[in-house]
């Protein structure tokens, strides 16, 4: 059964620099309202994403290490933390109800796809 963009919720997850914050600004500027932004990378208990948001949608963006250092030069998190988020998130990659990689994409691009994604779970 579909939701109402209003009513569904929607969790956002992924590696630093992947481009969450813009991705949620960007739904929420298209009316979905209930979007979480668990902090997955950050977190060794792999199935909390699920645990605190309980989500109807699981978006995961994924970004290759040079696109991080592109997109935030001033923070180098070395490849070694990177490898680390990558890990915490596994959980969440294995169960994302939608994947994409962001490296190659402008903020416009992603809000697109992935609102083309939705578009198909939600009654407009």
């Amino acid at each position: 059964m579909q939701k109402l963009k209003e009513e569904i919720k929607v969790a956002i997850v992924g590696p630093c620099s992947s481009g969450k914050s813009t991705l949620r600004q960007a739904l929420v500027s298209s009316g979905y309202r209930n979007i979480k932004m668990p902090t997955q990378e950050h977190s060794y208990v792999k199935d909390m994403w699920q645990r605190i948001t309980k989500p109807d949608l699981l978006i995961y963006l994924d970004v290759d290490y040079p696109t991080t250092l592109a997109r935030r030069p001033h923070i180098d998190l070395g490849p070694e933390r990177v490898e680390t988020q990558n890990d915490r998130l596994s959980h969440a990659r294995e169960h994302a109800d939608f994947y994409l990689d962001t490296s190659p994409l402008t903020p416009k691009e992603i809000a697109k796809i992935v609102l083309e994604f939705l578009n198909t779970k939600t009654l407009l």
